[in-house]
């Protein structure tokens, strides 16, 4: 190339390459190996605005264009890198051509590996995430377009950080122009106003003495309690022992002492539960008095918390399948199941773990506004909710669950109410919901009484069981209808269980009111005096309660058809009249039988002559 001897020097890559590229002029690669990506001193090179001349190997001209982003060569013929260096040089300075290059070569690199990064993580997503049917896909890989990165929201965060840290700079200037003006001091006392000392600093020398008092202290203690092991003490009777015995287990903490959590709650009207499945899902949990968390994996509960275990309570859920199948209705299930071990306040409320994930869950304004209301007077039957179902202008509540539901929602919610009423074939077993533009509930979060809430349940398990039913007894029994995908096809009932609440509050004729989960704002929905379709018969407790009966001596007596695949009893406590009269008589029973035996003692005491002496003499 005709170079004068003494130009070219060698730098090995431990160098400070970002100072050394000040100081060239153009950056030749001449490395002819081919490399599995772009190679890193080409980046650097290209973002400092430094015409590169390199070999056409296949990691550079997937990127790089000849003349335009730079200037190639051929590999296989050396030769050819004169020619490339004619378009670069002049006499005295470069081109205006190597110019223009560098200016495209720089904003090349700020985008080359931005849609690389972006191209692989939409890939990674793919291959991992599976999307609901319902859910509006996003567009694929080959729809992102090459150097369309938006570098302006990071350029002016980077000028606003860079405006906070002069302001922070400049006010850490002014702090220290302060302190010089202090004298310097050795004391270790600190002085107010008046001069008086108000706190004076521990030595190292008082640290040494109250060490020294502690292992004195503890040395006497052992002395003593040595001394006092071997002291004879007199035998004591048995009844001083089991008197001591239960004595020191009254003064045992543990026993009497209620859980942190439990002391926090004390007093408070309402309790949300948090429902969670794992420990994917404690980033999205709250804490403090007014939440408590319910796992639904046995043994999944947060260290230090007091979580309720839902599938010690109802063990159902220690099968994956029904888990599955249920979803966060299960943890409701367990905690009706005989709820006055758990909760005791008159208000209980639920919280998904994902209202979190999709910015609905409550705001401390919101909690206030929770906590003022549920502590006046006279609020009635009233169901609030906050995560709101997306519905349309064009569509309406049942047409939206459709399309959670591969489009059998309607169907299958109409068939499984025909079940469980007996409603004959021709009868219309599709409660009306209506198109008022109201906001309807989602992911089971709403909060209602105590009372509502097991009045829910009770609506909830049988129509859980009447749906199951329809499942099981199908040709194919392993299919699921109301899914399209195989997550959905797993978690069968769980888009359906959401929407649940929404058509037993309506028709039994709860108030609905939408909390918004940001301002803390209420609004009546659907207000009663507008419903003008409402099946309040098959909403009424009285009957609810009578089913509720009915299906407790089928599963007492075990005489349901199905009784092996039985989902109802499973689900939560069983009791009617005959079980509280079959106790009754059983504890009855048992009374006579001990009188029999008393008496049967005393009579052969009496045949023996056995006398009992008179107590006192």
């Amino acid at each position: 190339m005709g170079l004068p001897d003494g130009s070219i020097k060698q730098f090995s890559m431990t160098h400070d390459i970002r100072n050394l590229l000040m100081f060239v002029d153009v950056v030749l690669y001449g490395s002819l190996r081919q490399e599995p990506g772009f190679p890193p001193l080409l980046l650097r090179s290209m973002s400092s605005e430094i015409p590169i001349v390199a070999p056409n190997l296949t990691a550079i001209t997937k990127y790089v264009t000849d003349g335009v982003h730079g200037f190639l060569f051929d590999s296989a013929n050396q030769s050819t890198v004169s020619s490339a260096f004619v378009q670069i040089l002049g006499e005295k300075r470069l081109l205006d051509t190597a110019y223009s290059v560098a200016l495209e070569g720089k904003l090349l690199s700020k985008n080359m590996l931005a849609h690389d990064c972006i191209t692989a993580h939409i890939k990674l997503l793919e291959s991992v995430i599976h999307f609901p049917s319902y859910a509006k896909l996003p567009s694929s890989v080959s729809k992102v377009r090459e150097r369309t990165w938006l570098w302006d929201p990071f350029e002016m965060k980077a000028a606003l950080e860079n405006n906070l840290l002069e302001g922070e700079s400049h006010t850490s200037t002014k702090a220290a122009d302060i302190l010089r003006e202090f004298p310097q001091s050795n004391q270790t006392t600190y002085s107010d106003t008046n001069g008086t000392a108000s706190y004076d600093y521990p030595r190292l020398s008082d640290w040494n003495e109250l060490s020294e008092i502690e292992i004195f202290e503890d040395i006497e203690r052992r002395e003593l309690e040595e001394i006092d092991e071997r002291v004879e003490r007199p035998l004591l009777s048995w009844d001083e022992v089991y008197r001591n015995a239960r004595k020191s287990e009254r003064l045992k903490p543990e026993g009497n002492e209620r859980d942190e959590g439990e002391l926090e709650r004390t007093g408070q009207p309402v309790c949300i539960y948090e429902i969670y499945n794992g420990e994917g899902a404690w980033p999205f949990l709250h804490h403090g008095s007014l939440y408590r968390g319910v796992t639904l994996l046995k043994g999944g509960r947060r260290p230090r918390s007091d979580d309720v275990d839902a599938v010690t309570r109802l063990s159902i859920l220690d099968n994956p399948y029904y888990r599955d199948l249920l979803c966060e209705l299960g943890a409701m299930f367990a905690i009706a199941n005989r709820v006055d071990t758990v909760h005791k306040l008159p208000w209980i409320g639920f919280q998904s773990w994902r209202a979190s994930g999709r910015k609905v869950s409550l705001s401390e304004s919101a909690e206030e506004t929770l906590e003022e209301t549920t502590t006046g007077e006279n609020n009635g039957d009233v169901v609030y909710y906050w995560s709101p179902m997306d519905i349309d202008q064009t569509s309406d509540f049942w047409s939206m669950c459709d399309s959670l539901n591969a489009g059998n929602c309607r169907s299958l919610f109409e068939d499984a109410f025909r079940t469980m009423y007996g409603l004959p074939e021709n009868v219309s077993a599709l409660p009306p919901m209506p198109n008022d533009g109201d906001r309807w509930s989602t992911l089971h979060s709403w909060l209602m009484p105590t009372p509502s809430f097991l009045k829910f349940v009770m609506f909830s398990r049988m129509f859980v069981d009447s749906l199951h039913s329809l499942n099981v007894y199908r040709t194919e029994p392993a299919s699921c209808l109301l899914g399209a995908s195989e997550p959905e096809k797993r978690h069968c009932y769980c888009r359906i269980l959401e929407v649940l609440v929404n058509v037993w509050a309506y028709h039994s004729g709860r108030k609905m009111v939408y909390l918004d989960p940001v301002t803390g704002d209420t609004r009546e929905q659907h207000p009663l005096d507008e419903r003008t379709e409402m099946w309040v018969k098959f909403f009424d407790f009285n009957l609810l309660k009578s089913m509720d009966e009915d299906l407790a001596e089928e599963a007492d007596d075990g005489m349901h058809p199905g009784n092996d695949q039985w989902l109802w009893p499973l689900t939560g406590q069983v009791f009617w009249s005959g079980i509280a009269d079959r106790e009754r008589e059983e504890k009855y029973i048992k009374k006579l039988d001990k009188k029999l035996k008393n008496k049967v003692k005393l009579l052969e005491r009496q045949k023996s002559g056995y006398k009992q002496k008179p107590l006192g003499q």
